[in-house]
Parts: C-alpha cells; sequence; structure tokens
C-alpha cells in the first residue's frame, strides 16, 4: 500500500474514533412508568432500558430529567442529542433518527368507577362537561386534534390528574398509558376499583428511543443492535415485566 494511501486510511479510522467517542447528550422527561425520579434518582422502564443498552455498546453518556417542552427542544435543536421515550408518529418521523420500539402501549380515558353515569362511547366522551388532561404533549395535541373542545388543561404533572378525579374538580381524566396509570394508582394508595377504563382506546402506538439527526449512524445502528441483543436474550421482556408486576418502585 502506497504511504499516501495508508496515510488517508489511517486518518480515516481515527476520526472515527474521535466520532464515536464523542459524547451524546441524552434527555427524558417525567412520565412513570417509563421515565421518572424516585428518591432524586432517575429509574424506569424506558431508563432501565437505555442503560442496558449502553453496557451492551460500551457507552457513558449522562441521562438528564428535564421538562417535556425542554426535552423535546433539545433533540430537536441540539446536536448529538438523544431522547426517550418517544411515541413514533407520522408528523415526527422524519424529525429523527429511530430505535426502537421499546414498548407498545394504549392510552384510555379514566373516571371515578362509582360515577352516576358512566361513559360508553366517543359521543359521550366528546360531550363531557371536562376532561382534564397535561397542559402539554402528545396526548393534548392528540385530543384536539380529535376535535375535543372541552378539555382543561391545568396539570402540570401527572399525578394531579388523579387528585383532581377523587376531588371531584374534573370527571374524567386523559394523560397516562394503562400501565401509566397503574403505577399512579399504587403510588397514591387509590384502592383497587376506584378508577375505571373508559371502554375507548384514544391513542396507540410504540414508545422509540429518538436520536437528532445529526447523530452519527454507527451510534444508532449500535444502539438498534444493543437493543436485538435484549430482546433475543429476554431481558427486554424482563424489564417490562418488572414494571407492569409492580416489582420496580
Amino acid at each position: 500500500m502506497k504511504p499516501s494511501i495508508l496515510f488517508l486510511a489511517l486518518l480515516c479510522l481515527i476520526s472515527g474514533a474521535l466520532v464515536r467517542a464523542e459524547p451524546y447528550q441524552v434527555v427524558t422527561e417525567e412520565w412513570a412508568p417509563y421515565n421518572y425520579q424516585v428518591n432524586g434518582q432517575l429509574t424506569g422502564m424506558a431508563t432501565d432500558i437505555v442503560r442496558a443498552i449502553m453496557a451492551l455498546t460500551g457507552d457513558a453518556f449522562e441521562i438528564a430529567l428535564v421538562p417535556s417542552m425542554r426535552a423535546s427542544y433539545a433533540v430537536q435543536n441540539h446536536s448529538r442529542t438523544i431522547m426517550y421515550s418517544m411515541f413514533r408518529t407520522p408528523e415526527r418521523e422524519s424529525l429523527y433518527k429511530w430505535v426502537g420500539p421499546i414498548a407498545q402501549e394504549s392510552i384510555h380515558p379514566y373516571q371515578l368507577a362509582a360515577v352516576a353515569r358512566p361513559i360508553t362511547s366517543l359521543e359521550q366522551l366528546l360531550h363531557a362537561p371536562r376532561i382534564t388532561t397535561r397542559h402539554a404533549g402528545l396526548v393534548p395535541s392528540m385530543l384536539e386534534s380529535l376535535g375535543f373542545n372541552n378539555l382543561d388543561k391545568s396539570a402540570g404533572e401527572s399525578h394531579q390528574l388523579y387528585r383532581m378525579l377523587l376531588a371531584g374538580r374534573t370527571e374524567v381524566i386523559i394523560g397516562d398509558t394503562d400501565a401509566g396509570v397503574a403505577y399512579y394508582s399504587r403510588l397514591l394508595n387509590i384502592a383497587p376499583g376506584t378508577l375505571r377504563q373508559v371502554p375507548i382506546e384514544l391513542y396507540r402506538s410504540s414508545l422509540y428511543i429518538a436520536f437528532s439527526q445529526d447523530s452519527d449512524d454507527a451510534v444508532v445502528a449500535a444502539w438498534a443492535d444493543a437493543l436485538d441483543q435484549l430482546q433475543r436474550s429476554g431481558e427486554l421482556a424482563r424489564i417490562q415485566q418488572r414494571y407492569e408486576r409492580g416489582d420496580a418502585q
């Protein structure tokens, strides 16, 4: 091999190694049971999956828990940024590079089981006196696109939804996946049978890890391969089941 060709090949290898070694920013939001804090420690189903992926890839990127809008802004506008957990929607498809799915989830409305007139149809839901949801994010946007004009978007955090419902300050809440409702029911000591799932699936999609568009394809591919390893080994299912059973905090 000529010296000039050898030099160029060596330069490419060094450049690739430097690109691979440069750290990425990983952000997530408070959204149990996928990503949330307990006693100041970040945990959750998706957090455990992301950490398991990094254990396989050899990455040691720091994870920052930030408000929802800030996390979305970061992955869209900052270089080398990773965000989880994110629903993969047609509107978001071209904005990111994707790894997943890490879970598939549904979103239903919930009301008190003891309510005098339980809601059973979309028409009834559209005309409910008040539906409380979080102030920002995919869920309120999705509800508005479906024609809901009875939304109360005053809840800043998920736990506020349940407290408002239990206090009689709202008739219906929509904000969490079914796994999230089960988590908050345990966290807030809501007795089994207190909440009623309205039999209307408003949204169903898969949760993914999203990479900013400038992310190196080799990094994205390495994370996808690691997730595939977790799935084949059964570790992905074990992580999911711990949170579905409530074994994890």
